[in-house]
């Protein structure tokens, strides 16, 4: 099992918006794989980019990940 990480909710958001495309929000919640994925994938072409910011915007509840403000 996984320990919950915490995470600061604004920072995330922020790098989400201007580095998103290139996985550093998944980097910072713990999710490497996904993180690397955006990366090679430039963000799924913009798409999961998009995605992931509206994820974040409304703090949407990621396995082990615990947001701080």
């Amino acid at each position: 099992m996984k320990k919950t990480k915490k995470v600061n909710w604004t920072l995330a958001l922020l790098m989400s918006i201007f580095f998103g495309w290139i996985g550093v929000d998944r980097f910072m919640m713990g999710y490497v794989g996904t993180g690397l994925l955006k990366l090679f994938t430039i963000g799924g072409l913009g798409v999961w980019w998009i995605v992931d910011i509206v994820l974040i915007a409304s703090k949407q509840e990621f396995a082990n990940v615990k947001w701080v403000e």
